[in-house]
């Protein structure tokens, strides 16, 4: 008997039950998130938006912390956008967190743009947050945004804004 080896698969099956532990629980969270924001949404048409801050009210005081005025109206809000069928697709890819940080944005576009970065190159929370906190997607060109919305293939010019400008910078320096 090989101990090592019986070690290592032990070790290897924890770690893939760990993972997909986490994957089911952000995936139901995402869901009950979705609904939640999808009742909120629909609540606010029947009863006025001060609905939302109610719920908050009798939320905490029922259920304790968690369940604020501003994380239900990020919950409304994700419903909101990844209701629309460009981003439904993306509803579920990445946690909770990496979706706090994508919600305050108001363009669609720009949404669509960082998800699509993120789900593309595996990125983490901080990575995502430092990539808006840069403005990236403002500093692409108005043809690039065009592209990213139609989903057309990039050249590699079409992700430097305006490469003109890198050569006079190096024969000034030569």
């Amino acid at each position: 008997m090989n101990y090592y080896e019986e070690i290592k698969n032990e070790l290897i099956k924890n770690e893939v039950s760990k993972k997909v532990r986490e994957y089911v629980t952000n995936k139901n969270d995402l869901n009950t998130y979705y609904e939640v924001g999808k009742l909120l949404s629909m609540a606010g048409k029947h009863y006025g938006e001060g609905i939302i801050n109610k719920y908050a009210e009798k939320l905490t005081k029922e259920l304790g912390k968690g369940f604020s005025f501003s994380v239900l109206t990020r919950m409304k809000k994700y419903y909101n956008i990844f209701s629309i069928p460009k981003l439904a697709p993306m509803a579920q890819v990445l946690s909770w967190s990496h979706y706090i940080e994508v919600l305050p944005i108001k363009n669609i576009d720009e949404i669509h743009y960082y998800v699509n970065l993120s789900v593309r190159y595996h990125l983490s929370r901080n990575r995502l947050r430092a990539l808006i906190k840069s403005n990236e997607y403002g500093r692409l060109s108005e043809k690039t945004k065009q592209k990213l919305i139609n989903d057309e293939k990039l050249e590699i010019s079409d992700s430097i804004k305006e490469p003109i400008i890198l050569h006079k910078i190096k024969s000034m320096i030569e």
